[in-house]
């Protein structure tokens, strides 16, 4: 696959029970640690942007069953879809994202095909 580009979703979780604590923390000392951590992001992005197509919040869930919709929680905060040679390569990259500063933090790394 040398020089060809493949797609990638890429997830970013962190444990819901895990943002629920972190809501109780001071607000002056969580607002000190979130705009280092996005700093730190912004800074990462950058250096990666070439392979990066997208990058977006996710935001409330409802889970859908043949009985219906309901509300619904899961672990994913973001996505990106980004374009790499290969699954390995594309997750290798990710070992140094800075979501991983997070406590129980973690980045899911998936490749994505046409149907």
């Amino acid at each position: 696959m040398s020089g060809e580009t493949l797609k990638f979703m890429v997830l970013f979780l962190i444990p819901s029970a895990v943002m629920a604590d972190w809501a109780k923390i001071d607000a002056a000392t969580r607002q000190a640690s979130e705009s280092k951590l996005m700093a730190e992001w912004q800074v990462w992005m950058a250096e990666h942007k070439a392979m990066i197509v997208s990058t977006e919040a996710a935001g409330k869930t409802r889970r859908v069953t043949a009985q219906g919709a309901s509300e619904a929680k899961n672990d994913i905060i973001l996505y990106s879809m980004v374009e790499a040679e290969s699954l390995e390569a594309a997750a290798k990259v990710f070992e140094s994202h800075p979501h991983l500063q997070i406590p129980q933090a973690s980045i899911e790394v998936m490749a994505v095909r046409p149907m």
